[in-house]
This record gives structure tokens, C-alpha cells and sequence, in this order.
């Protein structure tokens, strides 16, 4: 077992959400000239390639080694499905208001987990869903500023990455979680590279472009890899409170590169999502022993 060493974990999922937050504002910024199905191919080509140069000649037919493949496929299907629809909602909607609803995750995977796990859903929890979902009405309230249409694509990418997690949790008891993440960056990768010459469209990336689309890749692929180690060093219960400071990054970018700030009731819906998201995820630590283990969860 590897050192517990908290600070280390901690600092390690704060490097995580900086490079998701990161990879969001840098696709914001590109799909303004680059399809989205071109910038999720490269964001899980150059992530599949990375794990193929670091991890392939040290583990070879590990990396896929699986007696649940198609489960597997699906599970990154949805993956892919969660990066295309957020990449496609930011595109139109603020950093912080886009990532907020992606964060009301965690409640739909309550909903999930209760009706398709029949896990027993305690009541507190079901207050932390409502509140959360009142949170996300607070953000996108109607007569708001956000797009109708970018809700619409973050609401389909959270429902993905519920879908996503809930089938994580029923793979990672059997499943290592360095196979789970392989084949999400190969499906990821085939599966974009068959769809996107028909949505292709916008010029060819000069060198600083095709350097902007090549951090897609890398920003998800280290994100992954620095949350991986810092489960190493600190339980889930630990850290699961530093997974909601991607959302004072994603503000913080959004500032910087688009000047742009959440208004008041935009903010207070974001605290809300991210208390109640938070309290299901410290409760975590009061489920029977076994029951679940660290894997990747990010996208």
C-alpha cells in the first residue's frame, strides 16, 4: 500500500481540476473556429497515445485485458457522449455557469443508483437532490442570460456522466482502473475517428492551433492521471471536497480569458450545487466497506 501522505492527495486532485477546467476553456476557445467531433477526437487520440507511450511497453496486453469488454465499451461511449455534449454546451455558455450544471452529476447518479442499483437512498440524500436541482434552476432560471440550447446540451452531457459513473461503480470491484481508463481513450478514439470526417468542418490548425488542439488531450489525460494518484494518498472522503475547487477555476479562466462573472443568483445556484453534491459525496465514507473503489471519474 502506497504512503498516505493527505497534503500530497490533496494538492494532486487540485492539479486535476486545474487541468479540467483547463481543458474546457481551451475547447471554449477553439470551437469557435474547430468542430466539436475534431476537438473530442484529439482530446482522446492524443490521450490514447500518451497511455500507449507511458504505459504500453510495461504493460502490454494488460492494458486491455477484460472479461467484460462491451460493458466496457459502452461505459466509454458515455464518456464520449459527456465530452461532446459539454464541449458543444460551452461553446455557447460561460465557463462557471457550464461546468456548475455539470456538477448536478452527482444527484442525477443518486437518482440512478436508487432505481437501477437499488441502493438505499437515506433521506438526507434526497434533500441534498432537491437542493441541488434548485440550485441548477437558479442558474438556469427562465428570462436568464444562458443560451436555451447550451442547458439543453450540459443537462444531455450530465445525464451521460451519471450514466457514466453509475456504470463505473458497478465495473471498478472487478475492473482495474488503468483498463477502465485505456478504453476510454481507445473507444474514445475509434469511435471519433469514424464519426468525424462527416462533421469536419472549419480550415486546417496552423502550429499554435494544432498545439491548442493537442493540450485537449493532454489536459484530460494528466487531469486523469494526477486523480488516480491522489486516491493513492488520501481516501475518497478526503479529497471529495477539492473536487468542487474546479469550479472556482473554471470562474477564475472564465474571468481571465472571456471576462465574464456569474451574477449573484448565477453563484448562489453554483454554491448550492456544489454543498449539495458535496454532502452526498462526504456521506460516501459511511457506506459499508467494499461497496465501491476509487477509480477515474472525471472526464
Amino acid at each position: 500500500m502506497p504512503e498516505a501522505r493527505p497534503f500530497i492527495g490533496i494538492l494532486l486532485m487540485l492539479g486535476a481540476g486545474l487541468c479540467f477546467a483547463a481543458l474546457d476553456a481551451t475547447s471554449k476557445h477553439l470551437t469557435q473556429t474547430f468542430s466539436v467531433p475534431m476537438l473530442v477526437w484529439a482530446r482522446y487520440t492524443v490521450h490514447f497515445v500518451l497511455m500507449l507511450i507511458f504505459l504500453g511497453p510495461s504493460m502490454r496486453a494488460r492494458l486491455i485485458a477484460t472479461q467484460r469488454p462491451v460493458a466496457l465499451t459502452a461505459r466509454a461511449l458515455m464518456l464520449v457522449g459527456t465530452t461532446g455534449f459539454a464541449m458543444a454546451g460551452i461553446s455557447i455558455m460561460p465557463l462557471a455557469e457550464s461546468t456548475a450544471l455539470l456538477f448536478v452529476t452527482p444527484l442525477i447518479v443518486v437518482m440512478l443508483a436508487s432505481g437501477l442499483l437499488k441502493e438505499s437512498v437515506s433521506a438526507g440524500r434526497w434533500i441534498a437532490v432537491a437542493a441541488g436541482f434548485a440550485g441548477a434552476l437558479l442558474i438556469a432560471r427562465p428570462g436568464g442570460a444562458l443560451s436555451t440550447q447550451g442547458i439543453i446540451l450540459m443537462s444531455l452531457a450530465a445525464g451521460c456522466y451519471a450514466i457514466y459513473q453509475v456504470q463505473t461503480r458497478q465495473m471498478s470491484l472487478t475492473e482495474s482502473t488503468v483498463t477502465m481508463l485505456f478504453y476510454t481513450a481507445l473507444v474514445g478514439t475509434v469511435a471519433m475517428s469514424l464519426a468525424t470526417p462527416l462533421f469536419w468542418r472549419g480550415p486546417m490548425p496552423d502550429a499554435w492551433q494544432g498545439l491548442g488542439i493537442a493540450s485537449l488531450g493532454i489536459y484530460g489525460g494528466t487531469g486523469h492521471l494526477l486523480m488516480t494518484r491522489a486516491f493513492r494518498h488520501a481516501p475518497a472522503s478526503a479529497l471529495s471536497p477539492f473536487i468542487y475547487v474546479q469550479l472556482v477555476w473554471a470562474i477564475l479562466l472564465g474571468w481571465l480569458f472571456y471576462d465574464h462573472l456569474p451574477d449573484l443568483l448565477s453563484v448562489a445556484g453554483i454554491a448550492v450545487i456544489a454543498g449539495s453534491s458535496l454532502s452526498i459525496a462526504l456521506s460516501e465514507r459511511f457506506r459499508p466497506a467494499g461497496s465501491a473503489k476509487d477509480t477515474d471519474t472525471a472526464r
